[in-house]
């Protein structure tokens, strides 16, 4: 598959946000209106010690990154992204020692906002961990009229 023409812009853009980097994100894919990610299992993010299970704020900053990305990618979101609004659904716990894999797709963008539907899974595809729709805004650059 070929990679999105701004893709190279997104990627260095991630590889400069200290929170992916500490949480090991990792981009996968990053194609037109659509990317994923994989975060991998750290005993460090673990949000309930008697279980193993990965922390919510783990997922979450998963799950917004891989959409601001989304975002990033789709030809009509120029510019910088920021988050509006996240709504995130947890709806199971990702298994103990699991990477956890996000893909977001951005299915819809206005003069000014892009919208985006996203899940993450770990290794049992059959049943999210979680699933989110948001918002974003981005800087749309001047349209150049012929």
């Amino acid at each position: 598959m070929t990679e999105n023409p701004r893709a190279e812009a997104v990627r260095a853009t991630f590889a400069q946000i200290p929170q992916v980097a500490a949480l090991g994100i990792v981009i996968e894919e990053l194609s037109e209106g659509v990317a994923r990610m994989t975060m991998p299992y750290d005993p460090q993010l673990v949000g309930d010690p008697a279980t193993g299970v990965m922390h919510g704020g783990a997922v979450s900053t998963l799950l917004d990154s891989c959409s601001g990305a989304a975002v990033g990618c789709h030809p009509q979101a120029t510019g910088q992204t920021a988050t509006i609004d996240l709504r995130i659904n947890y709806i199971r716990p990702a298994a103990p020692g699991q990477a956890i894999t996000a893909r977001a797709h951005c299915y819809h963008v206005t003069r000014s906002f892009a919208f985006i539907r996203a899940t993450a899974h770990d290794e049992d595809t059959s049943l999210p961990v979680a699933e989110a729709v948001g918002t974003f805004t981005f800087n749309a650059e001047p349209q150049v009229e012929a």
